[in-house]
């Protein structure tokens, strides 16, 4: 078990890709309304081999993100890591540093615009999400979903109405890959003696698991 440092670099770009076909997000608005029934804040992951029987560019929308991450040094990372196809509805602010604390997550956003952001609050930066945003941080690092220049989430403003339903691809890179560990930013072994006294992933602050 070891200790490290939560990564501060959040890579993002904005990639070109085609959008999804009207008989996939027909599908995926049924799943989710019908299997999933998400709730504001809910990120839950949809059937990929399904979704790709209907997604004629779908290689096409993973290899522009495999060409971007290249120039990190990450495709090869990439194509070595588990795959999802997710859905969320929101989401409030959290990390995922307790359940996934040795990877980082690449997501690739297919939905179209929706007014909404990806906020990183303690690394001061929102990016806007549309189709073809592409993402990769450090799970650690505490993050959220919400409406175009709110501070916040609030789940009133994702009630069903309000059509803001986001699909993403998300991959997760091992953060002891060095290429992960570079592009990010992560030092290992800060805090070894604390790291030997625990029997579960937690992310601490000022000596303390930190909780949001």
């Amino acid at each position: 078990m070891r200790s490290r440092s939560v990564g501060t670099r959040i890579l993002h770009a904005t990639l070109a890709l085609p959008a999804l076909p009207e008989r996939l997000r027909a599908d995926c608005a049924r799943e989710i309304s019908s299997r999933l029934a998400l709730e504001p804040g809910d990120v839950e992951p949809l059937s990929l081999v399904r979704a790709r029987s209907r997604w004629p560019d779908y290689r096409m929308s993973v290899q522009a993100l495999f060409d971007w991450a290249r120039g990190y040094g990450l495709d090869d990372t990439l194509a070595g890591a588990d795959q999802a196809l997710m859905a969320c509805r929101g989401a409030a602010l959290h990390h995922d540093g307790a359940r996934y604390g040795g990877f980082a997550f690449c997501n690739l956003f297919v939905s179209e615009e929706r007014a909404l952001d990806v906020l990183f609050p303690l690394a001061g930066l929102r990016i806007p999400l549309e189709r073809g945003t592409a993402l990769v941080f450090d799970t650690c690092q505490p993050h959220a979903v919400v409406p175009r220049g709110s501070p916040d989430f609030d789940p009133a403003d994702f009630t069903p109405g309000h059509d803001r339903d986001q699909l993403f691809l998300t991959w997760e890179l091992p953060v002891e890959a060095a290429p992960v560990a570079k592009a990010l930013g992560i030092t290992f072994d800060i805090d070894p003696a604390t790291a030997s006294t625990l029997e579960q992933e937690q992310l601490w602050l000022d000596g303390s698991p930190l909780a949001l």
